[in-house]
């Protein structure tokens, strides 16, 4: 299944809103459109309330979401993650790289207040 990917801005900080399934075939795409917003000393939400699934491909590509943020001083929040998808970061310890919110308002506030 394909995902679907929109971009916004608010508050000068770029929205990533992801929905679908983030697996083996769809995380190159995401990867390819996600990292080049990744803006020098920049914040970056990642929305992803539609994801209904993420496989380690879907992980992989958040922890280097994270990775590029970092070299840059910039910032990633996840907003909106399901409890399954949640529990799968938990575990692996991913939860610790990221501030994770509710909402993306949530998110927002967060990343400004940083």
């Amino acid at each position: 299944m394909a995902i679907q990917v929109e971009v916004s801005t608010r508050n000068e900080i770029t929205v990533v809103t992801v929905a679908g399934e983030i697996d083996g075939g769809s995380a190159p795409g995401l990867q390819s459109q996600v990292l080049p917003l990744l803006q020098q000393n920049g914040a970056l939400v990642l929305d992803l309330a539609g994801v209904t699934y993420m496989s380690s491909a879907g992980l992989r590509v958040l922890l280097l979401l994270y990775r590029q943020a970092v070299a840059r001083n910039g910032r990633v929040a996840l907003a909106g993650v399901a409890e399954t998808i949640k529990d799968t970061m938990a575990v692996t310890g991913f939860l610790k790289f990221f501030t994770v919110a509710g909402t993306v308002d949530q998110a927002l506030t967060t990343l400004q207040q940083a």
